[in-house]
């Protein structure tokens, strides 16, 4: 990868659009929820994809578009190294093929979807600087397209109960909004249950989160007065430099943080 060791979700998503239109960032958790993908973490939580993630992902949207196949037996012929996608697989870590090159690849994009689809194309002639302007306007687009969770969903997907995902509700942690007799969860406040249980299981309860919801509160207070100059531009220009920047300003907060809290443990484990 050129400048990064990892890619974020919003990139990987944005990398996938033009062969795969209708795929999203919920989609690509949920392939993560089933075990096809293990994206590795970082200290605060955020996914981290490598290349090999990315073929990986490539290949299962591949096998599931033009074969149909469940994902059950994709994952099977992926752990089966003597299976096609498997050998692919391994070419493409060895760099042999590039995945996106593959005959297979392009037989399984439809002639049309080039032209029919709204994702602005990455040829590979134009310069890497606005491909990579593109793909970030393209994630941030297709960042919200995910699914809301209902409340019983959420607490079995979370494994936490309902007594505390009210704590969390009254904390201003998670928020719900009702649809009929049913409240629903957006995806962030899905997440946030996650993290906030499994800081449960290790003696972290929640009146301790509050200090990270104060944080980035903030934080992002900080980062609106930075783009609000560029949004009351009120065009289109102006949004779009300001949502770039937005990007990257949580990047790397999320980097600053990471390298702050790993500087901190360092000095907790040395010899005394």
């Amino acid at each position: 990868m050129s400048g990064r060791d990892y890619l974020s979700i919003g990139e990987v998503l944005a990398q996938l659009l033009e062969e795969f239109p209708d795929v999203t960032i919920s989609k690509i958790r949920f392939l993560e929820s089933q075990g096809l993908i293990e994206p590795e973490r970082t200290a605060s939580g955020y996914r981290q994809f490598t290349d090999a993630e990315v073929e990986r992902l490539r290949v299962i949207l591949r096998e599931q578009k033009a074969h149909f196949l469940p994902l059950r037996v994709i994952k099977d012929r992926l752990d089966d190294e003597t299976s096609d996608i498997s050998r692919e697989l391994r070419l493409v870590s060895d760099g042999v093929i590039r995945s996106d090159a593959h005959p297979a690849a392009r037989a399984a994009i439809p002639r049309g979807s080039r032209t029919t689809t709204t994702t602005p194309p990455l040829e590979q002639d134009v310069p890497a600087s606005i491909v990579a302007r593109e793909r970030k306007k393209v994630a941030s687009r297709h960042a919200d397209q995910t699914e809301s969770l209902p409340r019983d969903v959420l607490l079995a997907r979370c494994s936490i109960d309902a007594d505390f995902l009210k704590e969390l509700e009254g904390a201003g942690l998670v928020n719900g909004h009702d649809v009929g007799d049913t409240t629903f969860f957006e995806p962030h406040s899905v997440e946030i249950a996650r993290v906030a249980g499994r800081f449960r299981d290790l003696g972290i309860d929640i009146r301790h989160l509050r200090a990270w919801k104060t944080s980035a509160e903030r934080e992002l207070s900080l980062f609106e007065q930075r783009i609000l100059p560029l949004l009351r531009a009120r065009s289109a220009t102006g949004r779009d430099e300001a949502t770039e920047m937005l990007a990257e300003l949580v990047e790397l907060g999320a980097d600053l943080r990471a390298s702050l809290l790993a500087r901190g443990t360092a000095r907790l484990i040395e010899p005394r």
